[in-house]
């Protein structure tokens, strides 16, 4: 599925909603992303640039991708033909603020929902005014300035505007444009950087603000979507009023969402279907009860067996995801949980090794204790967790249960 830009596309809407003009550039699989920016700046002339760094790198342990030198390019072309200030924000961005800052050399930074943030900061720049008091702005050298803000009134931001999607590359055979409904995850799972993008507690955009957003988008022409929150299904209360209004416009539409497979009831499960539902992200990450508990998951093996079953009675298709590698992890959970997503009836099984460690999480403190990683290391420059000894055997074991299925990948 191609990525679309979903926050860049949400803070250019917030930005022309109150008078700007804007113009979105879309790099993704540009094959001259010099020229693409020379040719967007010098017919914009624009006076404030502002770019999303939507990934640090791939998080995949071996042959990692790391991602910001492409970014740090970007900056350089910008400077080359434009002398508009750069300012860089998105969710990659948000996790390490001051380092990603420092590296890509941009004037400014926006850690956290820009929204708010940047049309503010750009009135600033108008009107030759101190910085003092934009939420989550970030100075080279000079850090955070104002504490963040977490916008509690999601309805009070607007939605992407579909007309902003026309300047990203849609050409696919089928695209899903990413719809953002709730934001914040309270689950904690102990590697997770969500909380450090959109904090821990769950602030909603009201059902009707939602069904109203996505029936703009199908008259635009848009029929499939992507719900971007980690946990569509909580709470369930709410999740269920989404289906029911969407059913009730009888839009004819189809999506995906991420579930938390915790206490999932049939009921929801029957107006996903209805709704238009056609596919879900189950990540259990792993079929061993006690490195979920490791993990800080809420749910059992027992619990994603239930869910992934009921998916299958509903008609909707199931992506699985196994983190392997990780505290606690041994031969024996590995195979438990190759042998436990083996029994489920997915789609597809996405297989990652090793796990990621990002700042401020438990996953870090543990790899601090253990000498994995020193206290002072910024994690902008890609570690990974895998317990010691596994490396080798875990690639070679995981590669011989993928070649005789070819719906897993790794």
């Amino acid at each position: 599925m191609p990525t679309l830009p979903l926050g860049l596309v949400c803070v250019a809407t917030a930005t022309e909603k109150v008078g700007h003009d804007v113009r979105v550039v879309d790099l993704l699989n540009q094959p001259d992303v010099r020229m693409v920016i020379r040719e967007a700046l010098e017919e914009f002339r624009p006076d404030v640039i502002g770019i999303s760094l939507r990934n640090i790198d791939d998080q995949c342990m071996k042959n990692t991708k790391f991602l910001l030198d492409q970014e740090k390019g970007v900056v350089a072309d910008c400077r080359d033909f434009s002398n508009a200030q750069v300012v860089v924000g998105g969710a990659g961005y948000s996790i390490c603020p001051e380092a990603s800052l420092a590296y890509v050399g941009a004037d400014m930074g926006i850690q956290g929902e820009g929204e708010k943030a940047f049309p503010a900061l750009i009135a600033r720049i108008q009107e030759r005014a101190g910085l003092e008091g934009i939420p989550g702005l970030y100075l080279p050298g000079r850090g955070l300035q104002s504490p963040r803000v977490f916008t509690q009134d999601l309805d009070g931001i607007p939605l992407p505007d579909h007309h902003l999607w026309r300047s990203c590359n849609l050409n696919f055979p089928e695209f899903w444009i990413p719809f953002p409904i709730k934001r914040g995850c309270p689950m904690n799972c102990s590697y997770c950087s969500t909380p450090a993008i959109e904090g821990n507690a769950i602030r909603r955009r009201s059902p009707g603000a939602i069904v109203e957003g996505i029936a703009r988008h199908v008259e635009a022409g848009f029929r499939h979507f992507y719900f971007t929150d980690n946990i569509f299904n909580i709470p369930s209360s709410y999740a269920r009023e989404i289906c029911r209004s969407l059913i009730a416009q009888r839009l004819g539409i189809s999506w995906m969402c991420i579930i938390y497979p915790e206490q999932i009831e049939e009921d929801l499960v029957k107006d996903m279907a209805s709704a238009g539902c056609s596919e879900v992200s189950l990540g259990f990450e792993s079929g061993s009860e006690r490195i979920l508990r490791i993990m800080n998951k809420r749910y059992k093996p027992d619990d994603v067996r239930k869910t992934s079953q009921l998916l299958v009675d509903y008609g909707i298709r199931q992506t699985g995801f196994l983190l392997l590698g990780g505290p606690g992890e041994t031969r024996e959970s590995v195979e438990e949980s190759l042998v436990f997503a083996d029994s489920l009836p997915l789609d597809t099984l996405k297989v990652t090794v090793g796990v990621r460690i990002y700042p401020n999480t438990a996953l870090a403190k543990r790899a601090v204790d253990e000498d994995m990683i020193t206290a002072d290391d910024n994690l902008l420059l890609p570690k990974f967790y895998l317990v010691g000894g596994l490396e080798d055997w875990l690639y070679e074991t995981v590669s011989t249960w993928m070649a005789k299925r070819p719906h897993w990948v790794m």
